[in-house]
């Protein structure tokens, strides 16, 4: 399986109370759609490389990344996929690039009333329920 990276960019590591979402504007099937920004790791790339890359061409920041989002089974399953999920921050505002139709900043309440990817949409739950109780976000491991 391919290794998907993404982030969940927010506006605080430790007490996330806005998401960026980004709408999808190709492939016509997923167009409209919402996901978390990212994309593919190229080949002898870091999944760590490959994500500030993506986010780079996206949107023109770089992340700082914080701990993963542990998905059910380490990573998230997405179709023929898996994904890699980091909790981000940028000093700078994202820019909307060709990938996506728009950018939103959500809340916890307004990120679920999105027509996530359905690999997304569990995803979704979790982080909201994490910036309405972020003592249960996982603690930044020592590196």
């Amino acid at each position: 399986m391919a290794l998907v990276v993404a982030v969940a960019l927010v506006d605080s590591l430790t007490h996330p109370t806005r998401l960026l979402a980004a709408q999808r504007s190709y492939p016509q099937s997923l167009e409209g759609m919402w996901e978390l920004p990212g994309g593919k790791v190229e080949e002898g790339e870091t999944p760590e490389h490959g994500v500030v890359r993506e986010l780079q061409e996206e949107l023109s920041i770089t992340p700082t990344l914080g701990q993963l989002v542990p998905g059910p089974e380490g990573d998230w399953p997405i179709g023929k996929h898996t994904m890699r999920v980091w909790l981000a921050t940028s000093n700078t505002e994202p820019v909307r690039g060709a990938d996506h139709s728009k950018l939103r900043w959500c809340n916890a309440d307004s990120l679920l009333n999105l027509d996530w990817l359905p690999g997304d949409v569990a995803l979704a739950h979790q982080l909201s329920a994490w910036m309405k109780s972020p003592e249960l976000i996982p603690p930044i491991p020592a590196r």
